[in-house]
Formats: structure tokens, C-alpha cells, sequence
């Protein structure tokens, strides 16, 4: 069986191209794995706001995924240039192992889910390691589309 799952980033888009994105994808659960998703920065993508207009706007359902969150720390520390991508990338897989994700995720969540997080694209951001690392532990599982 075959999950298809997609991921976003809020930043650098209007909530028109945002959500257009996930409607064209044909998103039905959001599946939130920021850290911090109750800042103003967020913008639209506040939790309590974005909830209202996945629902009202595409009959989307909301999910919030703390287990694939990074640390405070860790973000923090690459966040400030301490840390360079691939020890960032190298930590946060490490700790999805530690927290053994993909026994306590049930795949099914992800079919038609879409993972939010800040970053623009997916490039340098947690939400591209989390489904490459679920996917390589769920035997390929997993087709991701990038939307952005």
C-alpha cells in the first residue's frame, strides 16, 4: 500500500497560493511538525487560525505531529549558525530514532496528509528529513510531493 503525502512551507507564500497548493494537491489532513506553531510570525499558519480555514476553506482536518518537532535546542543552535545543515540533519534523524517515530506513527495518517512547516522549500528544512527517514523505514511507503 502506497500513502501519498506531500509537505509545505507557509513562508513567502500569500494564504491564497498556500492553500491553493494544498487543495491542488488534493490535501486532506495538515499534519503540523513545527516547533513553534502559535507565533504571530505564523501569520494565516497560526495554529488555532489555520485550523479554522483548513476546515471552512477545504474541509481539511488539522493534525499537530510533536514527535516529528525538532528539539528547541537543536533548531535553536542551527538557527544561530552553530550548527551546520548536516549536523543539524544528522541530530534530527538521530532524534527521530530516538523517539522511534516510525513505530509510533501509524502510516495511514500520512495518505493524503501534507507535513507543515515554516522553511519556503523543502531543501533545508526538518519536514523533507521526517518523511525521507518514515519512508525508509516504512519500505518506501511513502510518495512525497514537495509543494512549493
Amino acid at each position: 500500500m502506497t500513502e501519498r503525502v506531500a509537505t509545505i512551507g507557509f513562508t513567502n507564500k500569500s494564504a491564497q497560493r498556500f492553500f491553493e497548493l494544498l487543495r491542488g494537491a488534493g490535501v486532506q489532513t495538515v499534519l503540523d511538525v513545527r516547533l513553534n506553531n502559535v507565533s504571530q510570525l505564523a501569520g494565516f499558519a497560526k495554529k488555532n487560525d489555520l485550523q479554522y480555514f483548513l476546515s471552512k476553506l477545504l474541509g481539511c482536518n488539522y493534525v499537530e505531529l510533536r514527535d516529528l518537532a525538532p528539539e528547541k535546542e537543536m533548531l535553536k543552535r542551527y538557527q544561530a549558525k552553530e550548527m551546520s545543515w548536516g549536523a543539524y540533519a544528522d541530530a534530527y534523524t538521530e532524534l527521530l530514532a530516538k523517539r522511534r517515530v516510525e513505530s509510533n506513527l501509524d502510516a495511514a495518517i500520512f495518505d493524503q496528509g501534507c507535513l507543515l512547516c515554516s522553511e519556503d522549500t523543502p531543501h533545508f528544512c526538518h519536514r523533507r528529513l521526517a518523511v525521507e527517514y518514515l519512508n525508509s523505514r516504512w519500505g518506501n511507503r511513502l510518495n512525497i510531493t514537495h509543494l512549493y
